[in-house]
């Protein structure tokens, strides 16, 4: 493997660096909120696709192991949870209140709950991709890959009646932002954690934006050796995330939270509960702009192109 200088080093480590960009977020706001539903049920790892193994990952079953060439019925039964049930009462949670929120869609599992799309549209909730199916890419030739993810484009387009404009692989490839880039389509990608603010890389077409996500104010890490073991932790967690950041805003250095949900995860009554009280939360704070991430993505291409960012 090739050593590389400092010059040459690809990755950033220096980002805004002491003093970060005023977002200018709308309204003067002090934060940007932003809730992502991820939609995986009926795209996850299953040997009725043709799939090697069950899946086993983000689930009731903390530390499942695949099985290998077998079905596994409580893994699958518990997915089925989130289509069946969790997401209708995270729908109702969120439109309820009129807050937008951003779907990161497995295009084969949307293909397979058509009124699940229906209902998101009808909400005018943005949904982004996550991908044909929600597998792990880092192994996957790229040319395989490739085609994933120009069929995802297809058939989120077929599914839902619009091109996905974000996407989230989220089990990438050192190839996945590469292709994405030379697809040419996408406003935005989120397979990154590096920061609290957009940011732009080099692409074979221009910029690309980078609208990065969260692994730690994410219900995942109920499903986690290491993580919430209550729905008060879930919210404590996320209050003092909104907390240090409506501060930070208030001082002068906006950012934004990224939120992830999972239909078979928070959507259980039990930690329901604290989502809401955060959302009720959320909501008694003046200058929180609670958005999708394709208006933020807008955003910051409309008064953050490279070349006028301050």
């Amino acid at each position: 493997m090739k050593r590389h200088s400092v010059s040459d080093y690809p990755r950033d480590l220096v980002g805004f660096g002491r003093n970060t960009p005023d977002p200018k977020w709308p309204g003067h706001a002090r934060i940007a909120v932003q809730f992502v539903i991820n939609y995986e049920e009926g795209g996850e790892s299953c040997i009725l696709d043709n799939d090697p193994a069950s899946e086993n990952l983000l689930s009731e079953i903390v530390g499942a192991a695949a099985w290998p060439g077998q079905r596994n019925l409580n893994m699958e039964s518990i997915y089925e949870y989130g289509s069946r049930a969790g997401f209708w009462r995270l729908w109702r949670i969120f439109t309820r209140r009129n807050l937008p929120v951003t779907v990161y869609g497995v295009t084969l599992a949307m293909a397979r709950n058509p009124e699940a799309v229906a209902a998101m549209k009808e909400a005018d909730w943005e949904i982004a991709s996550h991908g044909l199916r929600w597998l792990e890419y880092k192994d996957c030739p790229e040319e395989v890959e490739r085609q994933h993810i120009l069929e995802a484009v297809r058939l989120h387009t077929e599914v839902t009646g619009t091109r996905p404009l974000g996407i989230y692989q989220g089990k990438p490839s050192d190839n996945t932002l590469k292709i994405v880039m030379e697809e040419g389509g996408f406003v935005y990608s989120a397979d990154s954690y590096a920061d609290e603010l957009p940011y732009w890389v080099k692409g074979p077409k221009g910029p690309h934006l980078i609208v990065p996500y969260t692994l730690d104010a994410n219900d995942m890490r109920f499903a986690t050796p290491q993580g919430f073991n209550t729905g008060d932790q879930f919210f404590t967690y996320l209050k003092d995330t909104f907390d240090v950041l409506y501060r930070e805003g208030q001082e002068g250095a906006a950012k934004m939270i990224s939120v992830g949900l999972h239909c078979r995860l928070v959507g259980r009554p039990g930690r329901a509960a604290a989502l809401e009280r955060f959302l009720d939360y959320v909501q008694g704070h003046e200058g929180a702009w609670v958005t999708r991430r394709i208006d933020i993505a807008r955003h910051w291409h409309e008064h953050h192109r490279p070349d006028t960012a301050v």
